[in-house]
């Protein structure tokens, strides 16, 4: 096992090439006050007064972003919910828990308590279906915090439809005058399981 401070590790990675060119093309404005800074990121290259108007406008509606997870009001369940169809052939798989690199349980128990707090997971004593948790290192440096579903995905029915191809999204957006980068800030979690498929989708934490 590993037990080189995470830290240590990343400074030992070289820096991603976008990191440093983002720093470059992005500049950061802050929505909120200095007390409950709220900052988003936009084009350096735009005139100084096209920055100022943007950071207005989006400052009199930022009502419509979330900045926590507390802000997340999540899709009604009336109008939609994930559903998990699996092959009833093919039996659970309850994944063992093995042993993380201690430096990332700190990183994995702030995680987890954060969804906790937030309502997102819930804690479960037993489940037919048990994934484990993965620890990504990401090029930018940073940790995340991934779960294993490849066995559940195995035996998930697959869906019909497919995503459209990248370029005839790019086709579409080409004559429009501006282009935005706007995060979803995890919006893939509004979207709720149904409750009777909610027991497939159990992660071993310790």
């Amino acid at each position: 096992m590993d037990e080189t401070p995470t830290k240590i590790q990343i400074q030992n990675l070289q820096t991603a090439g976008w990191t440093s060119i983002e720093e470059q093309q992005l500049v950061k404005l802050n929505l909120g006050t200095k007390a409950n800074p709220q900052y988003i990121k936009v084009n350096a290259q735009l005139a100084k007064e096209k920055i100022k108007e943007l950071q207005m406008l989006l400052k009199e509606f930022k009502d419509a972003f979330t900045w926590t997870y507390k802000d997340l009001k999540g899709i009604l369940p009336e109008l939609a919910q994930h559903i998990i169809e699996l092959d009833t052939l093919i039996p659970p798989a309850h994944q063992a828990r093995y042993i993380l690199n201690l430096n990332y349980v700190v990183v994995i128990k702030h995680d987890i308590d954060k969804l906790l707090i937030t309502g997102f997971i819930q804690l479960i004593e037993k489940a037919p279906w048990l994934s484990t948790i993965v620890v990504v290192l990401k090029n930018n440096g940073k940790l995340r915090i991934c779960v294993d579903f490849r066995k559940l995905n195995r035996v998930t029915k697959k869906k019909t439809l497919s995503l459209p191809f990248f370029d005839e999204v790019l086709n579409i957006i080409t004559w429009y005058e501006a282009f935005s980068f706007l995060d979803g800030y995890s919006g893939y979690r509004q979207n709720s399981i149904a409750p009777e498929d909610k027991y497939k989708k159990k992660i071993i934490t310790n």
